[in-house]
């Protein structure tokens, strides 16, 4: 019975102090708190992210088109940078384009790759596509 009385109180006791502190951080005021972007914010990166190639070959093309000049092909495995994406209407829907950057600048259909934000990931991908 003492034993009972006892957790019972050790209870209450660890309640109210979960009661306190939960009222007291909805009390409304905030601390002014700096935000802090990341240190590889997109807007300040001078790519998108970078791409392994997954398909057997791809053309590059001059332009985001599939009529376009080829300017060469990329095998499966490589890796590229991605600078600039672009979504192109057709026919038959839409079609996403990227610029890439690297050992064969040029435009390449985004469903030939996959897509990493960072180049260690991409570099991992890239051995095990190969």
């Amino acid at each position: 019975m003492i034993a009972q009385r006892r957790s019972l109180s050790q209870l209450s006791v660890i309640f109210a102090i979960l009661s306190i502190a939960a009222f007291s951080s909805c009390t409304g005021n905030k601390e002014d708190v700096p935000v802090v972007p990341p240190l590889t914010s997109p807007l300040t990166r001078d790519y998108i992210g970078f791409g392994v190639i997954t398909a057997s070959f791809t053309h590059v093309n001059a332009d985001p088109a599939e009529n376009s000049d080829s300017l060469g092909y990329l095998r499966r495995g490589t890796l590229v940078k991605i600078i600039r994406r672009q979504v192109i209407r057709t026919q038959e829907g839409f079609i996403s384009w990227v610029l890439t950057d690297g050992e064969q600048q040029g435009w390449l259909r985004e469903d030939v790759m996959e897509i990493y934000n960072n180049e260690s990931q991409a570099r991992t991908a890239s051995e095990l596509n190969k």
